[in-house]
């Protein structure tokens, strides 16, 4: 076994691998740019070498400063995680005549099967069945125009090396295929240093299912299942499960061999990915060969109990597989969601600041018998910085059902505090609780169907309003006993707190009484509904845990005027906890509204201008390109809400800016 491997990667997939190495006991090397020098990445390993500067392509995309600290190091092997060096033949051919072990394929079938363009080929001439399209490289978006007639619209355009939504544009039209094309062709070369593109037909109902396979250098291939990645965001996976809610067992095993059979075919070793597009008829169609571990592998893990980076390791090292086919077994249901620095509320745009909190939920087991699983590359006060992806977690959960599963995974949303920045974990809070996605009926234009004008926060059924109600009245009664005593108007009398409160929240009231003891407190609502609510919560805690009516219920709350900020279930409320007068005289306030930025086009995150498109004077049709904003390796075109006149540009080509600078203003 090797005694000393480096980690050719970046945040939480290099805090993964570095977990399984230090319990195998072997030692880890990290390497990391000027961006990353105080990752916790760099903190966990080992040892550490700087190579470059924050550009991913002048740092870890850059071959010849891994080896650098390869042989700085005397590394025996090179986990490449996912992403950067993983799927590169040239990086896996420089190790082999450095005699360093890869952790990983052979190059011979990372070529052939890393490559979309060469595997799709590759796959045709097997007899399997494959998505239409064109397989050949295009030389300039004209071309691409002319092939997204010939193929039919929508269309998929796609980076041959990409990975991760990277490169990747569906286009309705000639315009969008134009512009889709030379984006997907700039944002490949700087996340892969490689711009080919080719196009495939786009299934408008597909479901993504995937199969995890793993082999032996010795002639043994297993499939672990498979993954359902339907719920999508620009091609970017957002939510995963394992087994799929939609496969029956017949689909899964008929999968599974095409997927071992397509991996023996060319020879390949180590964990694999084969991506299967499926349809409403449980039709598969090959997609694409992941040569690598996947984003989503710990969903596999915690219904397999098979640590797949051991496993690569222990492959790379000669050992044989432990297990055969008939060996695993699914166990459970295993849900994963990732936590992005993207903000919902600004159409998911990316988010980059310092992380002022972070406390992701106890990993391990759960009072229900389920467990937590969080993969992360931050801590609190760190930065999330511009350079990279903007994926800051993996949260997963496990428990004996899918719906069980789901129940822990909005505990542990709820229960994960994230301040700084902005984030995604409302939306997937969101998600758990959609009836679509609760029911396992899942596409993937989920989202694009869900939620057509992006997310504009979760809006809460009564029966939970009602219980956040419960939960909120009960804390102001413990916030009021307590700036009472501070103040010294109550004293040992706590009946000097009132019992009559009028509870507002997303605009709904709610009259009741609490009737509170040693142990808790017992709310009636109006109606005469009860509700025992119990907790330990003190004023100032940001987490409150609460038993309310029997059920568990986390909310992270912020004192305001009159009540709280509670964030819950993917929505974001102000609580009002007023008396029943205060209430009465709270009914006549007038709303403030917020200022008019109608007349400005406001850059919608942190980063590049690449492109501005138009100048003073110019009429402008809606949807119409104004801009391009470059920010973590993704290009952002803004357009036109409605038709104007461009007053003045205030941003020029390579400006860097804030989120809500003014890029241009309109008459």
């Amino acid at each position: 076994m090797f005694k000393k491997i480096l980690i050719a990667n970046r945040g939480e997939i290099a805090c993964r691998v570095i977990k399984t190495a230090r319990k195998m006991g072997i030692q880890t090397v990290a390497v990391y740019s000027d961006a990353d020098r105080n990752a916790l990445h760099v903190k966990m390993a080992d040892e550490a070498v700087h190579i470059g500067a924050s550009p991913a392509n002048q740092s870890y995309i850059v071959i010849d400063k891994i080896m650098d600290a390869i042989r700085q190091t005397g590394a025996e092997a090179v986990h490449p995680g996912y992403g950067f060096l993983s799927e590169n033949m040239k990086f896996a051919e420089a190790l082999e005549a450095e005699g360093v072990v890869f952790i990983g394929p052979p190059s011979g079938a990372i070529e052939a099967m890393g490559d979309k363009i060469t595997s799709k080929k590759l796959a045709q001439e097997a007899g399997v069945s494959t998505v239409p399209g064109y397989m050949g490289l295009i030389a300039d978006a004209e071309e691409a125009v002319k092939i997204s007639n010939q193929v039919g619209y929508p269309v998929m355009i796609k980076a041959s090396a990409g990975g991760g939504g990277k490169g990747m544009r569906i286009a309705w039209n000639d315009t969008e295929a134009r512009e889709g094309f030379s984006s997907s062709k700039n944002e490949a070369a700087n996340s892969f240093g490689d711009d080919r593109i080719f196009i495939e037909k786009f299934v408008t109902q597909p479901r993504h299912i995937e199969i995890q396979v793993l082999a032996d250098k010795l002639g043994n291939t297993v499939y672990l299942h498979e993954r359902e990645c339907s719920i999508q965001r620009r091609n970017q996976k957002v939510i995963e499960e394992a087994p799929s809610p939609f496969l029956d067992a017949a689909t899964r095993k008929a999968m599974g061999e095409q997927a071992c059979a397509l991996a023996k075919a060319v020879g390949y070793t180590s964990a694999g990915t084969v991506e299967f597009i499926v349809d409403g008829d449980r039709n598969f169609y090959f997609l694409e060969m992941n040569t690598r571990l996947q984003v989503e592998h710990p969903v596999t893990e915690l219904i397999t109990g098979v640590d797949l980076v051991e496993q690569m390791i222990r492959v790379a090292a000669g050992e044989a597989l432990p297990f055969a086919q008939e060996d695993l077994k699914i166990n459970g249901w295993a849900m994963e969601s990732r936590l992005y620095a993207e903000d919902p509320y600004r159409n998911f745009l990316p988010s980059i600041g310092r992380l002022s909190r972070y406390r992701p939920p106890v990993e391990g087991e759960t009072e229900r018998g389920g467990i937590v699983r969080n993969d992360t590359g931050v801590f609190e006060g760190g930065e999330i910085s511009m350079y990279y992806d903007p994926m800051i977690a993996k949260l997963c959960t496990w428990a004996p059902t899918r719906l069980e599963a789901i129940e822990e995974m909005r505990l542990a949303l709820d229960t994960f505090e994230v301040e700084g920045i902005g984030h995604n974990l409302p939306f997937v809070g969101a998600v758990m609780d959609h009836p679509r996605f609760v029911s396992g009926n899942i596409t993937t234009a989920f989202i694009a169907e869900e939620y057509p004008e992006g997310f504009l926060g979760a809006s809460l059924d009564e029966a939970l309003l009602q219980r956040i109600a419960a939960a909120t009245a009960a804390m102001n009664r413990v916030a009021e006993i307590r700036r009472s005593r501070i103040s010294g108007r109550l004293g040992n009398h706590e009946r000097h707190v009132g019992d009559d409160w009028v509870v507002t929240l997303q605009g709904t009231e709610f009259a009741l009484k609490i009737a509170a003891d040693p142990e808790g407190a017992t709310v009636t609502f109006a109606g005469g509904t009860a509700m025992r609510v119990t907790s330990d919560w003190v004023p100032g805690q940001s987490l409150a845990r609460l038993m309310v009516a029997d059920e568990p219920l986390v909310l992270k709350a912020d004192k305001i005027p009159s009540g709280f900020r509670i964030r819950a279930r993917g929505a974001d409320l102000k609580v009002h906890v007023r008396s029943p007068r205060q209430a009465e005289l709270a009914r006549l306030m007038p709303e403030k509204l917020p200022p008019d930025t109608s007349k400005y086009l406001l850059c919608p995150m942190p980063g590049l201008i690449v492109a501005v498109n138009v100048a003073p004077g110019d009429e402008v049709q809606e949807g119409q390109a104004l801009a391009t904003v470059e920010a973590m390796k993704m290009e952002n075109i803004l357009r036109a809400e409605r038709k104007g006149v461009v007053k003045s540009v205030s941003a020029v080509p390579g400006a860097s800016l804030r989120v809500d600078d003014v890029i241009m203003e309109f008459e």
